[in-house]
């Protein structure tokens, strides 16, 4: 909860991947912290870890921080489960 008592979640989601790049193929691996508020927050707390999912929302560094965090907005399952 937020000072406000805005529901808030912060969360590391992490990509692994393999594409393609100058013929090659390319193990691809991210990690990036995230966060959640109000109707997101509770919908996305309440989702399995581990489980695949595509998010929505924006890029921006927090004050006197290094990394850039997604703001979360929406996100939905991820349709292509298993697919390569």
């Amino acid at each position: 909860m937020t000072p406000a008592g805005v529901p808030a979640l912060d969360a590391r989601l992490e990509h692994e991947s393999q594409v393609e790049e100058g013929g090659s193929p390319r193990q691809v691996k991210a990690a990036l912290r995230a966060v959640a508020l109000g109707a997101v927050a509770e919908r996305l707390g309440s989702q399995a870890v581990g489980s695949l999912w595509c998010f929505t929302g924006f890029l921006a560094s927090p004050r006197n921080g290094k990394h850039v965090v997604l703001h979360i907005q929406d996100f939905q399952q991820d349709q292509f489960q298993g697919a390569s």
